[in-house]
Parts: structure tokens; C-alpha cells; sequence
């Protein structure tokens, strides 16, 4: 086993995603207590020129027309063989629709043992502990890594992108694709994009974020002139998209998108941990509920326990008097 972190990098239309740039900064941090080199594995068609832009030792490229969309399966057979050849001690793969199928199965294929919904991997006493989420977040588990190889599925969103330092790319190596992507089972023919949202709440600055506590659709008209009135872009939890009030893309939670504004404006949510995942490291939450113990007011800056309409009507009134 080498004392090396490998990062699987995971791309979308030329550009490496977020999270890998999240993994590869959590991975320079651990590395930096253990005198670990830090590995950048990178799959794909034409890849070379994503390479240079790696903040890893080494950046090890893999090119085959059946990388090209990083199907779990073509990416897993390729990851595999590589680790089997020269174990690493730590695999962050991001936990992603791709990332989870692949984790579970590079971990069984080498019988590894694996750590999934990773949100935090930090030294307690000299030991590195991961922290896993359980039943969609309602347990958290510490696990004390082991002294051998080990595969973690690390939660996007969750690692700062901010904390990586500047540096070169080391150096880039290429390897053959594996012989057995000759015999795939099953093939990616095209990728297709679904139609742009009519606002990326990923971007907003400002958001107003409504739940159950709105009561009825009829009364988003209220919420609109909230997110009017301060600048911001109106969003919901997740029972108010699946009623069909709001477009999934304004949807805030774990199985929505995670969002970061600098104000994040609760009427009416309960906090559930689905949707708390989603926006707990805004930098300002307001949550507004009429249930004092409601899960949303553990997560904010200021809570006011109070009706939302008389709230909302009251904060109209002020701003655009």
C-alpha cells in the first residue's frame, strides 16, 4: 500500500465539477499531516488538457472513447484496475449519481471497505475520522480509518472549494485503458442536458425559501413579494415542489440543490435533515415557524417563533414603506 490520497475526477462538458476540486483541497489537507502525495485520476475521451489544471503531485490519464461520459461502468472497470495494480491508502470519489455507483463498486470488486455520504474527514488524537450520514441524515457516524486501503464517497457541497491552495500541476502520466472495456455490458450514446431553469438558486445571493407552513399555493403570492421586496430569488423544500407549486429547480435540500447565499429567508419550514443539508452554511438564516421546537431553528442565526403571514406583511410593509 503507497501513502497516497487518489482522487477520482469526476467532468462535465470540459470542465472538472466542483466537488472535484472540493476532494482535491480535502485531500492536500490530510496531506499535509502525513507527508501523503496527492493523486488526481483522470477518465475521459480527450482529457489532456484538463490535466493542467489538477492541483495534484501526480495526475494519472486514462483515454478511451468509452470514457468519454463516465459511465459507472467503463469507470469502475478502469478505476479498479489501476488501484489494484498500486493500492493507495485513501479513494475520495465523489458522491454523486456517479460516485455512488461506482464507490460501492470498486469497494466490493477489492474488497475495501467502504465510507459513503462522507461529510467531514478530519484528525482527532493523530487519527483520522471520517463522519458518514445514515438514513438520509438523521444519524451521524464517526469511523476511525484503518491502516489500509479505503474508498470514501464524499457529499458535494460539504468540503470548501476555497481552502485548496494554489499550486502547479505535478507531474501527468498516462496508463492504457484496461482490456476490458472491450466487453461492456453497457455503453453511454449521448449526453443530454435538461432545459435551462429560469433562475439558479445555486447563484442567489438572496433567498426567500418557503415549506409547508405557506398552506396553499395561492399564497406563494406573498412569499414572491417578499423575495421582491429584499432582493431576492423565491425558493421551497421539497413537499412544495412535489405538489407542483414551484419547479424542481428551485427545490433546497439533499435531494435538490445546496445553496449558499448570504441570506437565506425561512417562512413556514419545519427543517427537516433533508432539507437542512441543503442550506446550513448559508452565512445568515432567518427562519420564521410557529413550532418553537421545529428542527429549522437549530441551524439559524435568528429564529422568530410567530405566524409567517403576519411576519411577512409586517416586513412588507417596512421595506416598502
Amino acid at each position: 500500500m503507497s501513502q497516497r490520497i487518489t482522487v477520482l475526477v469526476e467532468h462535465l462538458e470540459g470542465q472538472p465539477t466542483d466537488v472535484t476540486f472540493e476532494l482535491l483541497g480535502l485531500a492536500r489537507r490530510i496531506a499535509k499531516t502525513n507527508g501523503a502525495a496527492v493523486e488526481a485520476l483522470l477518465f475521459g475521451e480527450t482529457v489532456r488538457h484538463l490535466a493542467q489544471t489538477l492541483p495534484a503531485d501526480r495526475v494519472v490519464m486514462v483515454e478511451h472513447p468509452l470514457l468519454r461520459y463516465l459511465a459507472p461502468e467503463a469507470t469502475a472497470i478502469t478505476l479498479t484496475t489501476l488501484l489494484r495494480t498500486d493500492p493507495p491508502w485513501l479513494v475520495l470519489i465523489p458522491n454523486t449519481s456517479l460516485g455512488m455507483d461506482v464507490a460501492a463498486w470498486v469497494a466490493a470488486t477489492l474488497d475495501w471497505p467502504l465510507i459513503a455520504y462522507c461529510e467531514a474527514l478530519e484528525q482527532h488524537d493523530g487519527q483520522l475520522v471520517a463522519t458518514a450520514q445514515l438514513f438520509g441524515g438523521k444519524i451521524l457516524a464517526d469511523v476511525k480509518l484503518e491502516d489500509r486501503p479505503t474508498v470514501i464517497s464524499a457529499l458535494a457541497g460539504t468540503f470548501a472549494t476555497d481552502a485548496l491552495p494554489p499550486a502547479p500541476p505535478g507531474t501527468i502520466e498516462h496508463r492504457d485503458p484496461p482490456a476490458e472495456l472491450a466487453a461492456l455490458r453497457t455503453r453511454s450514446v449521448v449526453l443530454e442536458r435538461p432545459e435551462a431553469a429560469d433562475v439558479d438558486i445555486t447563484r442567489a445571493e438572496k433567498i426567500v425559501a418557503v415549506g409547508r407552513g405557506i398552506e396553499s399555493k395561492d399564497n406563494l403570492e406573498l412569499a414572491e413579494q417578499v423575495a421582491e421586496a429584499l432582493g431576492a430569488v423565491l425558493a421551497a423544500s421539497r413537499p412544495l415542489v412535489d405538489a407542483g407549486w414551484l419547479p424542481r429547480s428551485r427545490q433546497v435540500g439533499k435531494s435538490g440543490l445546496k445553496v449558499k447565499p448570504k441570506l437565506y429567508f425561512a417562512l413556514g419550514i419545519s427543517g427537516a435533515p433533508e432539507h437542512l443539508e441543503g442550506m446550513k452554511d448559508a452565512e445568515l438564516i432567518i427562519a420564521v415557524n410557529k413550532d418553537p421546537k421545529a428542527p429549522i431553528f437549530s441551524v439559524a442565526d435568528y429564529g422568530v417563533v410567530a405566524d409567517l403571514f403576519e411576519v411577512a406583511e409586517a416586513l412588507l410593509e417596512r421595506l416598502e414603506g
